[in-house]
């Protein structure tokens, strides 16, 4: 599936929930407008996986929400890794520990877990809740059951947790996990955008000094870099959607919204495209297709050169 730019439309990053247990303040909520619908069944991502994967997606990334809120979210792993060269899943990692290992079996191959403080009462700050120790457990239980890599989500915020970026490095050093710091995006009109956003470049300038390795992912051309800490490699991966160009034109990604409607933008809903309802009215596999066809020529970069 080629969009109009010359864009591959290879991976499905699809919201299963808007319900979480958290009430992060910046939550964006994957670019999702309503905040009462019904949430896909998990016959009807089934349905969504395979249509994708006969247009050739090959990854998807299961998100929220808190999917993990889903009593159902082992059986979606299951009955969509049939089709798929990889299932991924984004969470705040309370509910991980638990099920972590049913998970793997299920089919999922790895986990970005948000972790936007290691301070317990900057976590409360940010999240609204006092549940760092069990993520912290769940970051542990992703890593004993083989869930690799694990990538720790930080959403970087000026004056709240921008002093901590150095003992995040240590701690994915320790674990053995990636660290992901992500620019602040702004998602309404609240404020708090002005006063928490922070340019990452002069923290990308210090990681590219202490790096031994400075990659670029082809995916979004994202940068990451390599560091010794604590005697061991770890990775740390800047990702810079603000007002870049080359962030959007090589972006591989469409969404789906949790009541089921195709999404070619995080940024956008004024051009989504129905699919769910479709299904619910009976359309056969040729309609279901075109749909997908449609909202992939619907895709452009939200940031354009």
């Amino acid at each position: 599936m080629l969009d109009g730019f010359g864009r591959e439309a290879s991976s499905l990053r699809i919201s299963v929930t808007q319900q979480c247990n958290l009430k992060c303040f910046f939550c964006h909520k994957e670019g999702e407008a309503s905040t009462s619908i019904k949430p896909m069944s998990r016959e009807e991502i089934r349905t969504l996986v395979e249509i994708g994967s006969k247009l050739g997606a090959r990854k998807v990334k299961i998100t929220g929400g808190e999917p993990l809120m889903r009593p159902d979210i082992t059986n979606i792993v299951g009955d969509i890794s049939r089709y798929l060269d990889e299932v991924s899943l984004v969470t705040n990692g309370i509910l991980l520990s638990p099920i972590a290992g049913e998970l793997k079996d299920a089919g999922l191959r790895r986990v970005n877990i948000s972790l936007h403080s290691l301070d317990r009462g900057n976590y409360r700050r940010i999240t609204g809740k006092d549940q760092l120790k069990v993520v912290e457990e769940g970051i542990d239980a992703a890593l004993e059951n083989g869930l690799r890599p694990v990538k720790l989500n930080v959403v970087v915020l000026r004056d709240i947790n921008d002093a901590e970026i150095g003992g995040m490095i240590d701690f994915a050093a320790e674990r053995g996990a990636i660290l992901q710091l992500i620019e602040l995006q702004k998602m309404g009109e609240d404020g708090w955008f002005e006063r928490h956003y922070l340019d990452l470049s002069s923290i990308e300038a210090q990681l590219q000094k202490e790096a031994t390795q400075a990659l670029e992912r082809e995916f979004q051309r994202r940068r990451k870099y390599v560091l010794q800490r604590l005697g061991k490699e770890v990775e740390v991966e800047v990702v810079r959607p603000l007002h870049n160009s080359a962030f959007c034109m090589n972006c591989t990604r469409l969404r789906t919204t949790s009541d089921g409607r195709l999404k070619p933008c995080l940024m956008r809903n004024d051009n989504l495209v129905e699919f769910t309802s479709l299904l619910r009215s009976g359309a056969g596999e040729q309609q279901l297709l075109s749909a997908f066809q449609e909202a992939v020529r619907r895709r452009e970069p939200f940031w354009k050169g």
